[in-house]
């Protein structure tokens, strides 16, 4: 019994973000080449998927609902916006495309967990400025920071795990709105504050991209936030 539920804790949790906008940019925006995404069934319905963390043994995989066939996921920006499709071809050089990977069947490991106690603690920062440092050492391949709501203010921040067998951490801001902006612009070369900016185009600074979620994370231990 014990090897058997120590087994389903380290099982897959999947967790949704709000579109498949915000899938392409965490696969596609800013990495040094675009993650794979993958298809599979999930609850019944076809979607693409990609793990971006581990917590305690447990990959955590972030999803979007499948919208249109195709091999490709393409991402891109035209005239300062964003935009986002399913494609067949990777023809047009100025986009930048995830391979989509078709799973026939997920082998028990990959299917998600009904629950685990581990949950990330949360380490609130000062300000945005504080937040934007974090980033020191990742220049070549910026991590995303996770956005969602949480008790009528939004979180932003990034997971963290300091030792890989220690706590895993969230390290967030608390904002009191939605920014409805992709990107976070800042300088770590100044003392410029850092803003929220529609795209990462503007040189001689760096960029973080923002991935919205579609509900709360559902790995927060939300009883250790202070008021």
């Amino acid at each position: 019994m014990d090897k058997i539920q120590n087994s389903s804790d380290k099982l897959p949790r999947y967790i949704q973000v709000n579109s498949t906008l915000e899938f392409s940019r965490l696969v596609c925006a800013l990495e040094r080449a675009p993650r794979v995404s993958f298809l599979h069934d999930h609850d019944g319905k076809k979607i693409l998927s990609v793990q971006m963390d581990v917590l305690k043994e447990k990959p955590i995989v972030y999803y979007t609902p499948l919208e249109n066939n195709g091999h490709y996921l393409c991402y891109g920006l035209k005239a300062g916006k964003e935009e986002s499709e399913i494609v067949n071809s990777t023809a047009d050089s100025s986009k930048l495309y995830s391979p989509i990977v078709r799973i026939k069947s997920l082998p028990k490991t990959l299917k998600p967990g009904n629950g685990t106690l581990d949950r990330y603690q949360p380490i609130e920062l000062e300000d945005m400025f504080s937040l934007a440092k974090l980033t020191w050492g990742f220049d070549e391949v910026p991590f995303p920071l996770f956005l969602f709501p949480h008790s009528e203010k939004w979180l932003l921040g990034v997971f963290m795990n300091f030792h890989e067998e220690g706590t895993s951490y969230f390290c967030h801001v608390v904002l009191d709105s939605d920014p409805s902006k992709p990107f976070l612009k800042f300088s770590l070369s100044n003392d410029s504050e850092p803003v929220f900016v529609e795209n990462p185009s503007e040189h001689g600074y760096s960029y973080v991209k923002i991935i919205k979620l579609k509900e709360t994370h559902p790995l927060v231990d939300y009883g250790h936030l202070q008021n």
